[in-house]
Order: C-alpha cells, then sequence, then structure tokens
C-alpha cells in the first residue's frame, strides 16, 4: 500500500525527551548514558583562547576567510571547532578542510565538521571529484569513532548522504543493532542516542539493508521506538505493514500515533 512519507527528524539531545521509565534497553546500558551528555567538564578557556575564539566568529560572519584559516590550526580545540564553522559560513571552506576537521584529534572539531558536512548550506559547495568518496569514508569511519556523541551526529550527517547509501548503511547497522537479545547478531551501539540517531538515519537512506535494524528499533525504548516507526514510512512489505499494525497498540502514544498516520487509520476511541 502507499503510506505518506515521514521526514527525518533531528538528532535528540534533550535529555528530558528520553522515556527512563521505559524497560526496554540493553543489559550493558546505563539507564541514563546521556543525560550529563553536554555538561562541560574541562575548564573554561584562557581569555587568550576566547579572544582568538572571538575572532575566529567573527570572521566567519564578515567574510574574512584569511583570519579564519590562520585560526583553523589553533592548538586550541575550541578555536579550530569556531574557525571551521567560520571558513564554511564564509564560503572559503575546501574539501582538504573539511577532511582535517573530520579527522581532528579532538570530538568537538569532528562534530562541527560532521555538522558541515551533514549541512550542505554551510559549505562553499558539494564536495568535488574523488572528494565525495573520501568524505563518505570518513564519515562511515566516524560512525565508530570513541566518542558516542561524535557518533551520534555523524549518524544524522550520514541520513543527510543518500548518494552514499551503499557505503553508510552497514556502519549505519552496527550502531543501530539488529535487535535484543543473545539471538541478535548485533547488539548495536551502548549509548541509546546513538542507535536512536543511526534508526532515523537508515530511515532517511531508506537502503534494504538497513530494513531489519529498523523493525528491531520497534523492539526497544520508547525513543528509539518513535524513530523506528517513522523510519518505516522508507520501507514496503508484509513485514513493514505488520509492524505498523503491532505499533498501533504501543503503549507509547506517539508511537500509536505515527503507525496510524502512516497506515491511514483513525485513532482508537479513547
Amino acid at each position: 500500500m502507499n503510506r505518506p512519507s515521514a521526514e527525518k527528524p533531528p538528532p535528540v539531545t534533550d535529555p528530558s525527551a528520553h522515556d527512563e521509565s521505559d524497560p526496554s534497553g540493553y543489559p550493558d546500558e546505563d539507564p541514563a548514558p546521556s543525560g550529563n551528555r553536554h555538561i562541560h567538564l574541562d575548564p573554561p578557556p584562557t581569555p587568550e583562547v576566547a579572544e582568538r575564539r572571538r575572532h575566529a566568529v567573527l570572521a566567519g560572519h564578515t567574510g574574512d576567510v584569511d583570519t579564519a584559516r590562520s585560526l583553523r590550526l589553533d592548538p586550541a580545540p575550541v578555536v579550530r571547532a569556531a574557525a571551521l564553522g567560520a571558513l564554511a559560513r564564509a564560503g572559503g571552506l575546501t574539501d582538504d578542510e573539511l577532511a582535517g576537521g573530520l579527522t581532528d584529534t579532538d570530538a568537538a572539531v569532528r562534530r562541527r565538521a560532521l555538522e558541515i558536512l551533514g549541512a550542505p548550506e554551510e559549505s562553499s559547495g558539494a564536495p568535488s571529484g574523488s572528494l565525495v568518496e573520501l568524505l563518505a569514508g570518513l564519515l562511515a569511519g566516524l560512525l565508530s569513532d570513541h566518542d558516542p556523541t561524535v557518533v551520534e551526529v555523524a549518524c544524522w550527517a550520514a541520513g543527510e548522504h543518500p548518494g552514499s547509501a551503499d557505503v553508510l548503511v552497514e556502519p549505519l547497522v552496527a550502531v543501530a543493532g539488529t535487535g535484543l537479545g543473545p539471538e541478535a547478531e548485533r547488539p548495536g551501539h551502548p549509548d541509546h542516542l546513538c542507535r536512536e540517531a543511526a534508526v532515523s538515519a537508515l530511515g532517511a537512506l531508506g537502503h534494504e539493508a538497513g530494513r531489519a535494524s529498523v523493525l528491531a528499533g520497534l523492539t526497544q525504548k520508547a525513543t528509539i521506538r518513535r524513530r523506528a516507526v517513522l523510519a518505516l514510512a522508507a520501507f514496503e512489505g508484509d513485514d513493514v505493514e505488520a509492524a505498523l499494525t503491532e505499533a498501533l497498540d504501543d503503549r507509547d502514544w506517539q508511537v500509536r500515533q505515527a503507525a496510524e498516520d502512516l497506515l491511514g487509520v483513525d485513532p482508537a476511541p479513547g
């Protein structure tokens, strides 16, 4: 049957959106591994570093490509990340500079580069020639980054590149997993925000190799089930119809509502 498409939601980073009372989860998973994700434990930047960062940010808004480029290799990660964004904003970011950001030693810089890669409007244009394959390969590698905050943003960026789906789908499946329990070949990433972002990205890519992971997402916690039911809009088949029908009775109202919308049925009374 023909179903309306569902827009891929952006990455979820608000801890208040997590349903921690949901019993579904992974055995080795912290009940709330992402609750303090955005608390900065490092000391604040020195006045000198803060001033260099300010210059980098201003360079992006004034189109000062030379100043932004001079700060791209600054010893302070916060300055490098700001300079990378400034180059993108000013339209002067090269493919090599973007690749350098994706391989930076600091997670904050890698995340900023991924944000640029996932939002082409921030860059000076689409990567050219062999750089398309190179950047897709770097993105695929970041889906197994040791830092979960990088993995989450990499999943979002991957979902914005359907043209590279053949390269990206398997690393995304490794993050999303294929189910729970000992029978699962791939349990997925221990951080549920990473699994959630991966399921959403698989729906955006719509690659057949991601079907099992999206269906398996319906067995996980509510935040992942919400993404999974929307991601099913990209797939067809009896298993998809059966999963959506079962989702009509999900204990989470957002999952039920998404299934109703995709199946085109009226909500159950009461």
